[in-house]
C-alpha cells in the first residue's frame, strides 16, 4: 500500500526563524567572544521572556530537567513529593536524582492532570511538596492545590513544560505555585533548541536558583552553595530571542489548525479531545485525542499503526505510565490505585500540530482515522 503522505509528518516541528535574523545575533556573540556565563544575549533574553510570560523573575537553564532539579534544591525539599504518573519521565526522574521520593497520585479523567481531590489522602509527615504538571497545556486545579498546600504547609512546583503562554482567568500560568518550570526544548511551541526556565514571584528565589545553577559561586572569593552547571549558553539565548519574534504568528496558526481538527473529529463516537475551557487561554502546543476502543471499534494502538503506515508519526503520550517503569514498580511510589491514569495512558494519541501543516494535511489525517472507524463497523 502506498502511504497517503509521501514525506513523514511528525507530531511536532521546531519553529525556526529566518537564518539571517539568527546570524545577526551570532555575529554579535562572535564580536564579543562571550559564549556563556550570563552574557548580553542571556541577560536580554531573561528580561524579554519575563515580559512575554508576565512574571516578575525568570532564570534560564541548559534544559528543563536541570531546571526542575534546581527548583527542588532551592526550595529545600526533603522526603516525599506528590506528583502525577501521567507525565514525561523527567518529572519523577528529576526528583529521584536528588534523593526525593515521588508519590504518584491518580489523575482526573477529563483534564488528565493530577486529581486534586486525591492529594490529601497521600500526604504523610514525609511530604514536603506537590508537583503538578499542566498536561498538554491544560492548567491543574491551581486554587484547590494552593489550598491543600497552605493547610499542610507544603511547597508547590508546577512542571509547565507544555504551558508556554497559557493563562487562567487572565493570570499567567507562571504566577501559580512557588516555582514553575518551562521547557524550551525543540519539540515545544517556543524553544531554544535545548533549554529550560524557572519562573518566580520573588527575587530571593531567583537569586538562590541562579547561585545553584552556577556551581554555588557567589563571588570570586566565595563559593557558598553546593551547586551544578545548569547555565544556558549565549547561543541558546540568541536563538530564543530570535524565535520569540515568531511565536505569536505560530500561536495564531496553531489555533486555526486546532479548530480544523475539532470540526472534523467532533461527533465521531469514541473520540474525545480538549475543547475550549472557560477562563483558560490555551496555547495549542499539542492536539491530543483519546480513543475509546469499545465505542470507536479500534484501539488507540491500531489507529497509531495505521497512521504510521501512511507516514503520519503520531505519538502515544504518556505511554507507558511513569509508575510502570521498573524502577518505580519496585518501590511503593504507587500507594493508591491509578485507574484513571492507566485508562488515559492506553487511550491517548497526539496528532501532528505545527504551523507549517496545511488544513488539507489535517483533513487527510482525520480521514485516515475516520476510515478506520468506518472499517470497524
Amino acid at each position: 500500500m502506498n502511504p497517503l503522505f509521501k514525506k513523514p509528518v511528525y507530531v511536532s516541528k521546531p519553529l525556526l526563524p529566518p537564518l539571517k535574523d539568527y546570524f545577526n545575533r551570532l555575529q554579535s556573540i562572535w564580536d564579543s567572544e562571550w559564549l556563556t556565563n550570563n552574557g548580553e544575549q542571556h541577560q536580554e533574553f531573561e528580561k524579554r521572556l519575563a515580559d512575554y510570560l508576565e512574571v516578575p523573575y525568570v532564570s534560564l537553564f541548559s534544559n528543563g530537567t536541570t531546571a526542575l532539579t534546581v527548583a527542588y534544591k532551592s526550595l529545600h525539599l526533603t522526603g516525599e513529593v506528590i506528583t502525577t504518573p501521567f507525565t514525561f519521565p523527567a518529572t519523577p526522574y528529576s526528583l529521584s536524582w536528588i534523593g526525593l521520593k515521588p508519590v504518584f497520585c491518580d489523575i482526573d479523567l477529563k483534564t488528565m492532570n493530577i486529581d486534586a481531590n486525591r492529594i490529601e489522602s497521600l500526604i504523610t509527615k514525609e511530604t514536603s511538596a506537590i508537583l503538578g504538571v499542566h498536561v498538554f497545556g491544560v492548567p491543574c486545579e491551581v486554587k484547590k492545590i494552593e489550598s491543600i498546600a497552605k493547610k499542610y504547609n507544603l511547597k508547590v512546583i508546577y512542571d509547565a513544560a507544555h504551558a508556554f503562554g497559557v493563562k487562567v482567568n487572565g493570570k499567567p500560568i507562571g504566577s501559580f505555585g512557588d516555582i514553575s518550570m518551562m521547557s524550551l526544548h525543540a519539540t515545544k511551541l517556543f524553544h531554544t533548541a535545548e533549554g529550560g526556565a524557572l519562573l518566580f514571584k520573588s527575587e530571593e528565589s531567583k537569586k538562590r536558583a541562579d547561585l545553584i545553577k552556577n556551581f554555588g559561586i557567589e563571588t570570586e572569593d566565595l563559593v557558598s552553595e553546593v551547586g551544578i552547571n545548569g547555565k544556558m549558553s549565549e547561543l541558546q539565548a540568541a536563538l530564543g530571542l530570535t524565535v520569540l519574534e515568531q511565536v505569536k504568528g505560530e500561536l495564531k496558526r496553531r489555533e486555526t489548525l486546532t479548530k480544523v481538527y475539532r470540526n472534523l473529529l467532533r461527533g465521531i463516537k469514541g473520540i474525545e479531545f480538549i475543547e475550549e475551557i472557560e477562563g483558560v487561554q490555551l496555547n495549542h502546543q499539542y492536539f491530543p485525542i483519546r480513543i475509546n476502543e469499545k465505542v470507536f471499534g479500534r484501539s488507540r494502538d491500531y489507529v497509531y499503526s495505521k497512521l504510521r503506515e501512511n507516514n503520519v508519526y503520531a505519538r502515544r503520550y504518556f505511554y507507558p505510565l511513569c509508575s510502570n517503569f521498573p524502577f518505580y514498580k519496585k518501590s511503593d511510589s504507587s500507594r493508591s490505585e491509578l485507574k484513571a491514569a492507566e485508562t488515559v495512558s492506553e487511550q491517548t494519541l497526539i496528532l501532528p500540530l505545527y504551523g507549517e501543516l496545511t488544513e488539507k494535511d489535517i483533513d487527510m489525517i482525520c480521514n485516515i482515522i475516520i476510515r478506520e472507524k468506518n472499517g470497524a463497523n
